[in-house]
């Protein structure tokens, strides 16, 4: 077939993008994981690059060596690695992201990242590198650091307009979670809830200070590089009306600007020249959309909360010292009871859709020191980690315990990145 064909079999109607949401109900309610960390040079403190002998392509090779995982290649380079479920991949720094498979307890997440890491010790000690749980890279600025050859990147750096658009790609890293729903009305739920929580969230989690050496008089420089990366994709998606519906997150997506599409494995540029709809409509140079253009372009959608066939949640700096098992558990706990959603929302719902939109700009500076409506978010923050505690331990499954260093850390009045 050639590059420009498409059966019209595979031409994408509206009602399958609807269709794939609806797929994503589940009976059994997993949590999912996806870990960022900085890799840095134990000689010289910068972040590791991905060419070179002890690069970050020949870590990969060698532990899909010694531990048995296949590589995931892009044009014959290798961008990460896989073994089942679960994968290695690189962020467009070289940042070193696990995206483990969902899994019903917060142990079996931590094991499985203890034993990865585990199997990783010996290599990383040999290349002289260290991954650190920070949300921004202490020492090397995005100037210093190249684009690994994915050419999904370098396409997305080219189109990217925000003025923080290179630090975000290349040198932030986060902790995303990724929760289930059971039906439509339990997602856009759910979806609301996590947006309304978003910026207390990334409050708690700030850890990204340090940027190029100096402190950046920002406690979450990871979050102010979000908030200019690009407004048309970025931050919230629909509003924060109830009875919210798939079709509202759709038509959000549906009128956002392209970046590309891929055909037979080949790149088509379409830079922000027209919306999914317009796409939709009437195609573009003889093109039409299909299942995958869909998929891509949700995935080139960037909102703090984003829905997939499950809810992924993008907005914590990474953390480490055990606060990284706190995040899971303060989504397990409020997103998977009845009675700890309706006592989240009771809280959260004092606060107006455009309250919590400022908000996202003062935790970035301030994180849990900020206010809103001149009430301490520490004050909210403690609440909804309480009600995820109290949630938990009615669970009788001991995750509870997941949540002790937060609770611990809220008690001192600080965020993450003033524990050290």
């Amino acid at each position: 077939m050639n590059y420009c064909e498409i059966k019209s079999e595979e031409r994408i109607e509206y009602n399958q993008l609807i269709d794939d949401f609806v797929l994503g109900c589940k009976t059994e309610q997993k949590i999912g994981m996806e870990y960022e960390r900085i890799p840095i040079s134990q000689y010289d403190n910068s972040q590791v690059p991905y060419e070179g002998e002890f690069g970050i392509c020949e870590l990969l090779r060698e532990f899909a060596k010694v531990d048995n995982w296949d590589y995931i290649l892009d044009d014959n380079n290798i961008i990460g690695l896989k073994k089942l479920h679960d994968t290695i991949t690189l962020e467009p720094g070289c940042q070193f992201e696990l995206s483990l498979e969902p899994e019903k307890y917060i142990v079996d997440l931590k094991e499985k990242i203890e034993s990865i890491d585990k199997a990783l010790e010996p290599i990383l000690e040999e290349f002289e590198i260290e991954l650190l749980n920070v949300g921004v890279s202490p020492n090397t600025t995005y100037k210093n650091i190249k684009l690994i050859p994915k050419r999904r990147y370098h396409i997305m750096a080219n189109y990217l307009w925000g003025i923080l658009s290179d630090v975000m790609m290349r040198e932030t890293a986060g902790i995303q979670i990724g929760i289930d729903y059971k039906s439509e009305e339990d997602a856009m739920r759910k979806f609301r809830l996590a947006n309304m929580m978003m910026p207390f969230m990334t409050a708690m989690y700030a850890n990204s200070s340090i940027r190029g050496g100096v402190d950046t008089g920002y406690k979450s420089f990871r979050a102010l590089a979000w908030l200019n990366t690009d407004n048309e994709r970025c931050g919230f998606a629909t509003k924060f009306k109830k009875n919210m519906t798939f079709k509202d997150y759709i038509d959000f997506l549906l009128d956002t600007p392209m970046i590309f599409i891929n055909r037979n494995n080949i790149p088509i540029n379409l830079n922000g020249r027209l919306t999914f709809r317009q796409f939709m409509k009437k195609g573009f140079e003889g093109f039409y959309p299909t299942l995958e253009d869909w998929k891509l372009h949700s995935n080139l959608y960037f909102p703090e909360v984003r829905l997939r066939n499950y809810i992924e949640i993008r907005n914590h700096d990474c953390v480490g010292g055990g606060l990284e098992y706190s995040i899971p558990a303060m989504y397990k706990g409020i997103m998977y009871s009845k009675n700890a959603m309706e006592e989240a929302e009771t809280i959260l719902n004092k606060f107006s859709e455009q309250e919590i939109k400022e908000l996202r700009y003062n935790v970035a500076k301030n994180a849990i020191h900020s206010k809103i409506k001149k009430v301490p978010i520490l004050d909210i923050c403690k609440e909804l980690s309480n009600i995820a505690f109290d949630s938990l331990k009615n669970n009788c499954e001991n995750e509870e315990q997941y949540l002790e260093p937060l609770i611990e850390m809220l008690k001192k009045g600080k965020c993450a990145g003033e524990l050290s």
